[in-house]
Formats: C-alpha cells, sequence, structure tokens
C-alpha cells in the first residue's frame, strides 16, 4: 500500500465566483459552496482516512467540517496552507489591478515564482511555507489515505513543486477548480500524478458552477 495525498480545494466563495483576488481575505462559502463541501464528504465519506490537515483560512475550515463530522476526525491546522497572500491587490478585480499596478502586474503574469503581486508573496514564498507539510505528512502517515484542504494557488504550487514542474508556470499547467480534488500517490520512485482537478463527485448543479 501506497500513501496518497488527496489534495481538496475550499467551495465556491463570491470571490471565486467573480475572478477577483482573494488570499488573505477570509470569506464564508457561497450556499453553493457549502452544498460541494457536503457532496464531497457524502462522496468520500466511506474512504478510510489516516488524518485531514487543513488550512486555518475559514473557507477551508468550512470545507473540511462536513468530512470531518461524518468520520469524526479532528482537523489539523497548519498555517502554511493558508493562500497565497495578494498584497494590495486583496478584494480587487484583474481589470483594476491591470490599470492600477500594470508593471507588477506584468511581471507577476510572466515570472510569478520570483515576482509577487503588489506587496504579496512569490511562488517560491508559498512553497516554502507549503512543502514542509507534505513533508510532515511523508514522515507520519507512509501508507494510506490523507486529505489536505487548500487554496487554488497554493495547491497547484505545491503540485508544481512534487511534479518537478517550474514554479513560474503553476497558473499556465495546473487548474484546480472550486472544490476539485487532485491526488498524488508516494512510491518507490516518488510523487505521482494521479487524479487532477477531479470534480465528478458533485451533482450536476454544482459542477456547472464549479469552473473558477
Amino acid at each position: 500500500m501506497s500513501l496518497r495525498i488527496y489534495f481538496l480545494r475550499h467551495g465556491e466563495t463570491e470571490y471565486s465566483k467573480q475572478g477577483a483576488f482573494c488570499g488573505a481575505i477570509d470569506p464564508e462559502l457561497t450556499p453553493e459552496g457549502s452544498q460541494m463541501a457536503q457532496a464531497f464528504a457524502n462522496a468520500y465519506s466511506k474512504f478510510v482516512w489516516e488524518s485531514i490537515y487543513v488550512s486555518p483560512m475559514k473557507r477551508a475550515i468550512a470545507t473540511a467540517k462536513p468530512l470531518c463530522d461524518a468520520l469524526d476526525l479532528p482537523m489539523k491546522i497548519r498555517d502554511g496552507l493558508r493562500e497565497i497572500a495578494y498584497g494590495d491587490w486583496e478584494d480587487r478585480e484583474q481589470a483594476d489591478v491591470k490599470q492600477n499596478y500594470g508593471q507588477d502586474y506584468i511581471r507577476w503574469l510572466t515570472e510569478p515564482a520570483w515576482n509577487p503581486p503588489t506587496d504579496g508573496e512569490t511562488a517560491v514564498q508559498v512553497a516554502s511555507r507549503a512543502l514542509p507539510v507534505v513533508a510532515e505528512i511523508e514522515s507520519s502517515h507512509k501508507d494510506g489515505n490523507v486529505l489536505v484542504v487548500s487554496h487554488k494557488a497554493t495547491i497547484r504550487i505545491i503540485l508544481c513543486s512534487l511534479m518537478g514542474i517550474d514554479l513560474g508556470r503553476y497558473r499556465d499547467r495546473i487548474d484546480t477548480p472550486a472544490a476539485s480534488v487532485s491526488i498524488i500517490k508516494f512510491d518507490v520512485h516518488g510523487p505521482m500524478l494521479e487524479v487532477l482537478g477531479d470534480r465528478s463527485y458533485m451533482p450536476m448543479h454544482l459542477l456547472e458552477r464549479a469552473g473558477t
């Protein structure tokens, strides 16, 4: 048996619906986002879970809660799993950022590994705090299923790091829609991506909303 980490992005928020920058700000799930969390719990409560690691942000905690409640499993809150900080771009839409932070925005689009949003975090900085959580999981769980509930950019950065993909391409190579699941298997040859961005567990009315 091998270790598998299931990376679950949180359910829908108003910001994910709008495509606005939302990192350090901490919105609640929409009603549909809560339904996504419950749908995940309904689909995955029959799995045997070794542990559940969760970002400290409200939207991640609310996404993990239905499964944790169903299984009576505690959340292991890890600060390293929080979303990338967008700095001065928080709570702004892309057109606004492009107009008011033009040069920073262009640099970030071109090479986000080393160029942060204005007064925000680079992808390298996110990796430096998120990957120790993955290392903790690997050292604590040699096999079985572990759930990680986190955020769009953070999950993409982790996946790129594990897959050997340039962090500067995390926005171009990996997609993690709202409440999607990606699975990494850890075996003798290292991490292998088995599933990316799966939402097949959702009922259709939620699946149609889950593209952001």
